[in-house]
């Protein structure tokens, strides 16, 4: 088999599922066909309908592109079957029923921003980041029945630094990512479309305790100031630029409104306040931890702009204790 032989339909819709995308157009690969969301109503009466970044960059290669509102329309089936791809490419796309993953001769494989099995799900890099991991990956996977559970055909491995957040991590697998499902493909064409592929099952018993990676909620994102330092640390580096880890902030008067943290940094300061607890210098901004101050570096109070934890520490004009919950 060659590289021409491949008739590749790419499934994807953020701007991660871009550069991978375009590794696969600027390396030659025959790219039939395109499918990402339908356009997002954006503005203040939705009136505006805003293209996914996968469809923007299609439209600029001249690449077909199919928009699916249900991927098992029938319509939708029988258009894409139309296209005769024998190979399906997916990255950061929706679940797909087994009539679409099936059909291509080789199969329907997808690049995963983790380390499969673990951290199965739609927010990998968000958890692996919260959970305080210090390497995560991108894995190359064939699509079957269950959510992220297929044959794993390869692995790439990247550090994360401590104080990595969730861009960092992002920039780096969306590189990664590219590069994992060129060297994929590349095992593909020298296999003859067959390349040797693990079952999940026989790599989970090395895998230590497995961590999911479900989807982020608002409530998710909730700081729990019980925690030590280091994990209401590593809570809000996993949440950062977004969504966004958030607290309560309770001023002396009493009256609550939502902080957003987006930066923060682990001191050697021990504390006898209580957990929740601010505690303020003229440039610094600490909350109690269970087990130490946390400096915060970086916020957004509810109806104001994101600015340094020092510029918001000159505006406070209440006279008091302040605390988060």
């Amino acid at each position: 088999m060659k590289k021409e032989d491949l008739r590749i339909v790419f499934m994807g819709t953020p701007e991660f599922a871009v550069e991978t995308l375009r590794a696969l157009v600027d390396n030659g690969y025959n790219v039939v066909a395109v499918v990402t969301q339908p356009d997002k109503p954006v503005g203040r009466h939705g009136s505006v309908l805003q293209p996914s970044a996968v469809k923007q960059y299609a439209l600029e290669k001249g690449l077909p592109v199919l928009q699916p509102e249900k991927m098992k329309d029938p319509a939708f089936v029988e258009t894409l079957r139309g296209y005769r791809a024998n190979l399906q490419v997916v990255v950061a796309f929706r679940m797909l029923p087994e009539v679409v993953w099936d059909m291509p001769e080789y199969g329907t494989f997808n690049v995963h921003a983790a380390l499969l099995p673990q951290y199965r799900g739609a927010a990998p890099i968000n958890w692996a980041i919260i959970n305080g991991e210090t390497r995560t990956g991108v894995t190359t996977f064939f699509l079957d029945r269950d959510i992220d559970t297929g044959r794993v055909i390869m692995q790439l491995p990247f550090d994360i630094a401590d104080d990595y957040n969730v861009e960092n991590v992002y920039d780096g697998l969306m590189r990664l990512g590219a590069d994992i499902c060129l060297r994929t493909l590349e095992r593909i064409v020298e296999s003859d479309g067959h390349p040797e592929a693990i079952p999940q099952e026989m790599m989970a018993g090395g895998a230590g305790e497995l961590h999911a990676a479900p989807k982020i909620f608002k409530e998710t994102c909730r700081i729990d100031w019980n925690r030590g330092q280091k994990r209401v640390y590593d809570f809000i580096r996993g949440l950062s630029p977004v969504p966004g880890a958030w607290t309560m902030l309770v001023p002396p008067s009493g009256k609550a409104a939502v902080l957003k943290i987006y930066s923060a940094s682990k001191t050697d300061m021990a504390c006898s306040e209580n957990t929740g607890t601010v505690v303020v210098d003229r440039k610094h901004m600490y909350v109690a931890t269970a087990d130490g101050m946390l400096r915060i570096d970086e916020l957004q109070l509810a109806g104001k702009k994101r600015m340094r934890a020092a510029d918001f520490v000159n505006g406070l004009n209440e006279a008091g204790v302040y605390t988060v919950e």
